[in-house]
Parts: structure tokens; C-alpha cells; sequence
């Protein structure tokens, strides 16, 4: 098996590590994101991702503080996404050391943003995050936390994104968030047929298995995201990459 890559994922309010199911039900884990950062970094993660849905969701600024302390405490990349609205928040970000900027909702509202930011900082650095759930016998892409339906068609709008500089795509299952029963499959198999960059499966993860699944069903994904089962110990980083060493 080619070389996959853990994703270990904290949305952040208000400075705090919050989990929710399906886009709701919002709980919080964790007052100290800076802790949970070191201890899966120590536990294997090739990735940390921080979405700050306060940011987005609340129209806030994006939490440069804790962003910077968490930077300092950890030496594996770190992916930030909510609140990014211009090149001028990635300048800021990048200032603070960050360099992989995840765009989610502000693509939608100005898709020029992807192209502004892959041109400075090149398509490494620019993930684009997109939410899906299955309307009829289509996908959709959604904002505001899962709850507004932009009627935009999923593989098409990642199509457009990976056209425009997005060198990596994070596919988030409002389906299938947090709820513990394996990853989308039949969801990312539609999307990514025709998606020519980096994939990174979101949303379900509950088993260890469930990562050698998917990396094993689609093999263009390139890495595996989850929180609930990294926060509440059910399954730790170290257990997943011993199974994926194990297997070709």
C-alpha cells in the first residue's frame, strides 16, 4: 500500500475543542487544544487540523493567539481552515508559521480567493474543505455548519476548485459525522473518479479498520480524517498505522 497519511482533527470555539454529530449537538472535549495537539502528535499523527467554526459560523476573527501557541508546541504540519476570507488572513497566518490553509465557505462566496492563494503560496499549501450530503440521487455542497444547502453539485464544484489551485480536497460526510460506522465510501467514490490531486476522506471513522478500508476501496486517498475516535480513545493513531504497516 502507498504511503497514507492520519489526519487527526479539533474544531475550535471559543479556544476550546468541541465534537458534534452530524454537524450538530455540539460538545465540547477539551479546554486545552494545545495538550490534545501534543499528545496526537506523540501518538503518531502525520497531520493536525484546527477548524475554528466559532470563526466561521459566528463571523469572528480567526484565533491567532492559541494558533500561534499551538505552532510553537508541536513540529508535525498543522492545517488551519474557519474564518480564511482573504489573502491576507493566509499572509497573517503564514507570518504565525502555519502553511497549509484550508478554505471551506470563503471559496464559495469568492472562488477567485483559490486562485490568489495558490499562485503565492502554491497548491501544497491550499486545502480546500468541502461539506457534502446526499440530496435525491445527488451530492451537495453545504455552509453554515452543514445547514444551508447551496444547490451546488459536489463533483462538479470540486472539479472547478482543483482547477483553480487546490492541490489537496478534505470531503467531509455530513452524512455520516461522527457517527461512528465507517467512512462514506459510495459518497467518495462518486466525487473523486475525475479529481486529479490529493483526497482526504472525512467524516465516520470508528474503527481502525475503517481506514484500511478506505484507503483500500479508492486508491487515490492519500489520507484518512477523524476526531470522535481520537478524542474519546477508541481507537488511537498508533493501533491505525500498525495495521497500514502490516498491509501492502
Amino acid at each position: 500500500m502507498r504511503s497514507k497519511s492520519i489526519y487527526a482533527c479539533m474544531d475550535i470555539k471559543n479556544g476550546k475543542v468541541v465534537k458534534g454529530v452530524k454537524f450538530s449537538d455540539i460538545q465540547e472535549i477539551s479546554d486545552d487544544p494545545v495538550a490534545l495537539a501534543q499528545k496526537y502528535e506523540q501518538d503518531g499523527a502525520d497531520y493536525l487540523v484546527f477548524y475554528d467554526i466559532g470563526a466561521t459560523v459566528d463571523n469572528k476573527e480567526i484565533f491567532y493567539d492559541k494558533i500561534k501557541e499551538i505552532l510553537d508546541a508541536v513540529k508535525i504540519p498543522v492545517v488551519v481552515g474557519g474564518g480564511i476570507r482573504t489573502l491576507t488572513d493566509c499572509d497573517i497566518l503564514y507570518e504565525l508559521g502555519v502553511r497549509h490553509f484550508s478554505i471551506n465557505s470563503a471559496a464559495i462566496r469568492n472562488p477567485d480567493l483559490l486562485r490568489e492563494v495558490s499562485d503565492k503560496y502554491g497548491s501544497d499549501s491550499l486545502i480546500l474543505s468541502v461539506d457534502v450530503k446526499k440530496v435525491g440521487d445527488s451530492y451537495h455542497v453545504f455552509l453554515g455548519a452543514g445547514k444551508e444547502d447551496t444547490g451546488l453539485d459536489a463533483k462538479e464544484w470540486l472539479e472547478r476548485c482543483v482547477n483553480l489551485g487546490a492541490g489537496t480536497v478534505v470531503i467531509n460526510s455530513i452524512d455520516t459525522d461522527g457517527v461512528r460506522e465507517g467512512f462514506d465510501i459510495e459518497m467518495l467514490k462518486s466525487l473523486t473518479a475525475d479529481v486529479n490531486c490529493d483526497i482526504v476522506a472525512s467524516g465516520g471513522a470508528g474503527r481502525r479498520e475503517d481506514f484500511l478500508e478506505v484507503f483500500q476501496e479508492i486508491d487515490k486517498i492519500t489520507g484518512a480524517l477523524a476526531a470522535t475516535i481520537f478524542h474519546y480513545n477508541l481507537v488511537s493513531i498508533k493501533e491505525i498505522k500498525e495495521l497500514l504497516k502490516n498491509v501492502e
